[in-house]
């Protein structure tokens, strides 16, 4: 347990904070019998603690949460050091210990990084993503954001973009990396490997993913100022335990890579007391020279000199430098070598520990630390830089085939197994397998051995160029997507040794189109007022699930008997309700959902649900005063005229009883319920002219209350006795003389986005940001007196927007969609496509029928100009044709050579003839 002692502040204290998972602060753990924490760099700390059941905060600790060591420098403001928030994941007891002391071994939040994996992409090389010359924080970003998409790790929180670190310093291109990732790869060994690469340093900030150069942030030089951070013996130190290796020392290592690559990189630097040392490395993946020499480099900096490792004990209660405050992982110190001279020294680990008093201890491990030889092998192992080679993204063309080499058969058998499925975008997909015999003879008879197949296919029309759609070593390979309700042809042929085979005879299959429908609708919900039935879908199906990602909208049907017929008296298209008017009093009427898709697709209805409409008296008396003339003869009885207590106030018409109405003195103390006389019950001037008071005004002490801050100038609206509310201010801080007003809505429940609205005179600006850091995380309106924009922004290079200002010109920043598939009411479809040597031509595809008619605006780049500048273009192309779902491009022969195309096109829609 922690002890204070009262009036004496700790020259150096800790302490553990809970925290709800991904959420906020639950309080301390102040009842701790002890708990050490250990602290490396570019690497996952550890927490190990213990505490008793009864202990204050251990019901948080039955459960998973997230805990925070902080501390704090005489008696000053708590803080929570990078690399100080853990999960608490695994607990242990030994149930005969009638305290209930748990044990809990927690891992820091950088842990679950290791939950975010690669998935394949949109372009992949013999199974794997290629990254050509690009820096770390692309490579981490596409992860990262891939996996935010899929729901993956939503509050991680990251600063860097593909161009800049969390520093906002540009990444070092001296650091650029062409590799190629396994699908599966984890984010937590990517970052591991990239740092033991020596590329990147990195850390946590609480929930914040911090990434910078290597050697930068995570490495200041604190040894070399003109006031260092120095470690002395007897007062910052005591214990110094040394031991060192020469094992790792090497001056020249031969990095073997993809393809038969080797290359020598040696380091004439190395401390070589017995001469040349050699060691190797083997880089899967790498084909390119430049990514081995600059692996090879890391690698001999890290074996150029003895490997020592270095512990210094801290004295906390004396010592002038202490842990986080004054230096951590990475920095450079001066401190006692091996020999005892004071030397420069980068810190590699901090390690704390504090006792069931409070009283902390620990030590720095300093230079580098030893890496066990098992967790070595296995990180090479689950290394990540299978560095594949791209082309360099030069958008080059093929070469065209050399002659010679034997011509294998046609591939007999095959056959297409074709399937619809729903893309992320809800637009229904075709997909196929192809599957075939292997071919096992050339031309004349020969026995061969494919290196591979190449499978072709076309819109089954005469005029349709054949394209390749994959690649395989085995006799089988799957596509997608491809146009469902659309009718192909497809063929395969076997490639041995470069050299093309004969085709397979064409295969003829329809893709089958998407003909599952949606859930059946939840049931509706009815009710009835002034003789209006609104009819309430909560968005959900029947069995309290979302609607599937093609959902178009769901159709509301009424009838006027239980079993029909119905018929659709309106549709909704979200959670909402649709209002039904005009239907006779007392006269039951009948609904019922069904959920339609983009397709057309319908579901079963959904249960039934009835209701009548009711009268409010005899006739409608709505907006009138009833008077005798609308209460029906007979129905108000001498007996009970009035019931006691069913008058009340709110069935009081306005001003209907007045002053002459009263008798004198009849309205005395007595007869006034306690808290009758409310806000409500107040004329209109009750208060006019008057001044209240306070400094805090409420419509409730908890629950659904509005409180009013006149210290702030806000008001705040709270709809549940939680502490999500929204808010409305105004501020003369933003802009000198004006008065700014500001709404803020309230969080949402995954607390990845929350709602700001400013208005100012000359400015306005409607923006989702992130609640726990305000950073830009979603769409925004900004205006101002000299220009107006509008888009999305989340603090990364994908922001894009649309800017108008007062010159008269617009601006659009961001990047189109590429060959994407298109939503049949884009107003511009873009891209690119490459063609390669001997097609005629192409037809480029839209996706669905677009909504209108399409102008498509095309150029062709000539592939044999990559390898012949000096080449004069001589063939001609042309837009043979264009419908509201393709558009075909051919071109001629130029020098009778049919060479690769790379083809650019902007398609939009217009309201035009042509």
């Amino acid at each position: 347990m922690q002890v204070i002692i009262p009036g004496q502040a700790q020259r150096y204290a800790l302490r553990l904070a809970a925290y709800e998972p991904n959420g906020s602060r639950l309080g301390t753990l102040p009842h701790h019998l002890g708990f050490e924490v250990g602290m490396p760099l570019n690497d996952v700390p550890s927490l190990k603690l213990t505490y008793p059941a009864a202990g204050v905060g251990a019901e948080w600790l039955e459960t998973p949460a997230e805990i925070a060591v902080e501390y704090a420098i005489d008696g000053g403001q708590w803080q929570e050091p990078d690399g100080g928030r853990f999960l608490r994941i695994k607990r242990g007891a030994d149930t005969s210990d009638l305290s209930g002391t748990r044990t809990y071994e927690c891992p820091a939040w950088s842990w679950q990084l290791r939950k975010l994996i690669m998935y394949a992409g949109p372009i992949m090389a013999d199974g794997k993503r290629p990254f050509s010359a690009v820096t770390a924080g692309a490579i981490l970003r596409t992860l990262i954001d891939e996996g935010r998409d899929r729901g993956t790790l939503t509050h991680l929180v990251t600063e860097f973009s593909t161009t800049h670190d969390s520093a906002g310093e540009p990444w070092n291109d001296d650091k650029l990396l062409t590799l190629e990732l396994e699908p599966g790869v984890d984010l937590l060994t990517l970052l591991i490997n990239l740092s033991e690469q020596g590329v990147i340093d990195w850390t946590m900030s609480g929930r914040e993913l911090c990434v910078y150069n290597e050697g930068t942030v995570l490495g200041h030089d604190l040894a070399s100022d003109g006031a260092p951070v120095d470690l002395r013996f007897g007062r910052d130190i005591d214990e110094a335990p040394d031991s060192a290796t020469l094992e790792d020392i090497a001056s020249a290592i031969l990095v073997r890579g993809e393809q038969g690559l080797m290359v020598e990189v040696t380091n004439p630097d190395a401390y070589t007391p017995w001469g040349r040392w050699e060691t190797s490395q083997s880089q899967g993946g790498v084909s390119d020279q430049g990514t081995a020499i600059l692996l090879g480099n890391n690698a001999l900096q890290r074996a150029s000199r003895e490997r020592a490792q270095l512990t210094r004990g801290i004295r906390f209660e004396v010592a002038r430098w202490l842990p986080f405050e004054h230096f951590r992982p990475g920095d450079h110190v001066l401190a006692p070598g091996p020999g005892g001279q004071m030397t420069s020294l980068r810190l590699r680990q901090i390690t704390l520990a504090v006792d069931k008093d409070g009283m902390p201890s620990g030590n720095v491990t300093l230079n580098d630390r030893f890496l066990e030889r098992e967790l070595k092998l296995a990180r090479q192992a689950a290394g990540i830089l299978a560095g594949g080679v791209g082309s360099g993204g030069d958008g080059g063309e093929p070469a065209p085939e050399q002659p010679g080499g034997r011509v294998a058969t046609k591939p007999l058998g095959l056959l297409i197994d074709d399937a619809a499925y729903v893309d992320e975008y809800g637009y229904a997909r075709g997909q196929i397998t192809a599957t075939w015999s292997p071919v096992t003879q050339d031309v004349n008879g020969v026995a061969i051995d494919p290196d591979a197949y190449e499978l072709y296919a076309r819109v089954n029309q005469a005029t349709e160029p054949w394209r390749l759609i994959a690649s395989s070593d085995d006799t089988a390979a799957t596509y997608s997507p491809l146009v469902v309700a659309t009718t192909y042809a497809f063929k395969v042929r076997a490639v041995a040794q470069g050299t093309k085979g004969v085709f397979s005879d064409p295969v003829v299959a329809l893709i089958e189109d998407d003909t599952t429908p949606p859930p059946v609708p939840s049931t509706p919900a009815l009710t009835t007022r002034l003789g209006v039935i609104e009819v309430g879908w909560d968005g959900l199906g029947q069995n309290g699930g979302g609607m599937s990602s093609d959902f178009e909208l769901v159709r509301v049907h009424m009838a006027a008997a239980e079993d029909g017929p119905f018929e659709v008296v309106d549709h909704l298209r979200a959670a909402g309700a649709a209002l039904v008017v005009d239907q006779p009093y007392n006269t039951p009427r009948w609904f019922r959902l069904t959920s339609v898709d983009r397709r057309g697709n319908e579901s079963a209805p959904s249960s039934l649900a009835s209701i009548a409409t009711k009268p409010l008296v005899d006739m409608d008396v709505i907006g009138e005063v009833i008077s005798g003339a609308n209460i029906v003869d007979g129905t108000i009885t001498a007996s009970d005229k009035i019931v006691a207590n069913t008058i009340t106030g709110a069935l009081i018409q306005a001003l209907a009883i007045q002053a002459g109405h009263v008798q004198a003195n009849a309205i005395t103390a007595d007869k006034i319920a306690a808290g009758s006389v409310n806000a409500a019950a107040l004329t209109a001037d009750a208060i006019t002219g008057k001044t209240i008071t306070g400094s805090l005004f409420r419509t409730a002490a908890a629950g659904r209350r509005i409180v009013l801050d006149p210290t702030t100038l806000d008001m705040r609206f709270y709809p549940n006795s939680g502490s999500n509310f929204s808010r409305l201010w105004t501020s003369d801080q933003d802009f000198a003389g004006e008065a700014t007003f500001r709404l803020t809505s309230g969080t949402n429940p995954a607390l990845t986005a929350q709602t700001y609205f400013t208005l100012a005179a000359g400015w306005t600006k409607l923006q989702v940001l992130s609640p726990t850091s305000s950073d830009p995380n979603g769409g925004f309106l900004e205006s101002a007196e000299s220009y107006s924009r509008i888009g999305y922004d989340n603090d990364t290079s994908d922001n894009q927007y649309m800017w108008f200002d007062g010159s008269g010109r617009t601006t659009h920043y961001g990047k189109w969609w590429d060959s994407a598939f298109a939503a049949n009411t884009w107003g511009v479809h873009s891209g690119s496509r490459i063609a390669s040597d001997g097609w005629t031509g192409i037809v480029i595809s839209y996706g669905p029928s677009m909504q209108g008619n399409m102008g498509p605006v095309a150029v062709i780049r000539d592939g044999a100009m990559i390898s012949n500048p000096s080449l004069d273009p001589n063939f001609y192309w042309c837009i043979e044709a264009s419908t509201q779902t393709s558009f075909t491009i051919s071109w001629s022969a130029g020098g009778s050579v049919r060479s690769g195309k790379a083809i650019y096109w902007w398609s939009f829609r217009h309201d035009g003839n042509a």
